[in-house]
């Protein structure tokens, strides 16, 4: 060796090769991933490389090992806490190109599913060897869907679990949502199929699967008369009319949006990339309250109208109630719930549809914000007014501003998710329990009084 080479060798930084090599297992990690998709691609095509399980595995295995590599390039071996270079830059951070092209991307797969699913069928085909085994029948377009929804909360929640990994509270309620999605969101419905049951998802009940509660599914279901069947139809009622006003009190809606509900799940883990985008206007906070209750009013007219309907025989709504039902499913379930609420997370962040549409966001939020004990306390004598807290809330929450006033955060959109506090320099913020619910805001100790001048206001 020369002393040249010596020298240049001596004065190479301390973790070059480290940062190289991450460099290099992060681009091994996205081709395997390419790969995988590309195995995705030729299937929808209906070319796809094999049959059976020999294709899900040409798909599966290079997705999954390609997007751990690349997880773990990306954050082994680097100093715990949240890194923010970069969030707000990149093309699909800032609505580039980029952004648009996987919004165009998502919309177009969600058109797909619900009206055109033959132009995914072969992707169907590819999921069908794990249907039967999981349900003991063919793959639908539904059961792709939830195959890819899973996959993506599972995979993006490891990457979430990687980048606040020094925060117990995200990776707990990572894991969480991690685990209802696989078991009581993936699993258990399939294995409720293969026993020769209805499929049923329990994380999810009425307002937010709204026709749990209309007449045709409480009769359908009760007339089966299998003991499960039944409990299904308590079970609904009492998580709708019980545990949520009683879990809302205890610790706020982030017991649901933040811990239990997939669609919240998904929101946090593929959509935490996208965060930052929700508007933090006062324009857009209007906006929300008027199109997120108008979505609860909706859904809470349709249901007592169909059911006054049932128990007159028909008289009000005829052979017009079944159609009625359809109206609601089609215009929130399909349109805002999928095309909008997940098509849009690289436009409008990744709560869309929890911030402005969701039936069941809006329910919890109104107990959250009148009654409950949950409140996020502000250290206003701590506060720098970086603003990264704002700039983290995915519920389009200026949280600065309070902060700056030393006043509690209690808003009915919060979903407790707790980036706020995670992002603060200063530790200015902090989830709270209190004793009671009357010492969040002045006014608070009334809240009916308080709901009252709201609608008025």
């Amino acid at each position: 060796m020369s002393v040249g080479q010596a020298h240049t060798k001596e004065h190479i930084p301390v973790g070059a090769h480290e940062g190289a090599g991450r460099r290099r297992w992060r681009a091994v990690g996205a081709a395997l991933v390419a790969v995988g998709l590309a195995q995705l691609g030729l299937a929808l095509a209906r070319r796809g490389l094999g049959h059976g399980w020999t294709a899900l595995l040409m798909f599966l295995a290079p997705v999954v090992v390609g997007g751990v590599l690349h997880i773990a390039a990306t954050y082994h071996g680097t100093v715990p806490g949240i890194r923010n270079s970069g969030v707000v830059t990149g093309s699909l951070g800032r609505r580039g190109l980029l952004a648009f092209g996987l919004a165009s991307l998502l919309v177009g797969f969600y058109v797909l599913l619900y009206w055109y699913p033959r132009g995914i069928w072969g992707a169907v085909a590819l999921t069908d060897p794990l249907s039967r085994l999981l349900r003991g029948a063919g793959a639908d377009q539904y059961f792709l869907y939830s195959f890819l929804y899973t996959l993506a909360v599972l995979l993006f929640g490891l990457r979430f679990i990687y980048r606040y990994r020094h925060n117990r509270y995200q990776v707990c309620r990572t894991v969480s949502v991690m685990s209802f999605q696989l078991l009581l969101a993936f699993l258990l419905p399939g294995l409720l199929r293969l026993l020769g049951q209805r499929e049923h998802y329990f994380t999810y009940f009425w307002p937010l699967s709204y026709n749990n509660l209309f007449p045709r599914s409480i009769n359908g279901l009760l007339a089966d008369g299998h003991s499960l069947t039944i409990f299904i139809v308590f079970w609904g009622l009492a998580m709708s009319f019980v545990a949520v006003p009683v879990l809302t009190y205890l610790w706020g809606k982030r017991w649901y949006c933040s811990w239990v509900c997939g669609c919240g799940g998904l929101a946090e883990t593929a959509g935490d990339p996208f965060r930052h985008l929700s508007s933090k206007t006062l324009r857009a906070w209007r906006f929300e309250r008027w199109s997120i209750h108008l979505v609860l009013v909706f859904v809470v007219i349709t249901t007592a109208l169909l059911w006054l309907n049932a128990l007159l025989g028909g008289a009000i709504l005829g052979r017009a109630s079944f159609l009625f039902a359809k109206v609601y499913g089609f215009a929130v379930g399909l349109v805002l719930a999928g095309v909008v609420g997940v098509g849009l997370y690289p436009l409008w962040g990744n709560r869309v549809w929890c911030r402005l549409f969701c039936p069941q966001a809006a329910l919890l939020g109104i107990f959250q914000r009148y009654l409950s004990r949950f409140r996020i306390s502000t250290n206003g004598g701590q506060c720098m007014s970086c603003g990264s807290c704002s700039k983290y809330c995915e519920m389009g929450i200026d949280v600065r501003s309070y902060a700056q006033r030393g006043a509690n955060v209690v808003r009915a959109s919060c979903v407790g998710c707790g980036v706020c506090a995670a992002v603060c320099p200063r530790g200015a913020l902090r989830l709270e329990v209190g004793r009671t619910h009357a010492d969040r805001f002045d006014g608070a100790e009334h809240p009916l009084a308080e709901l009252r001048r709201s609608l008025r206001s």
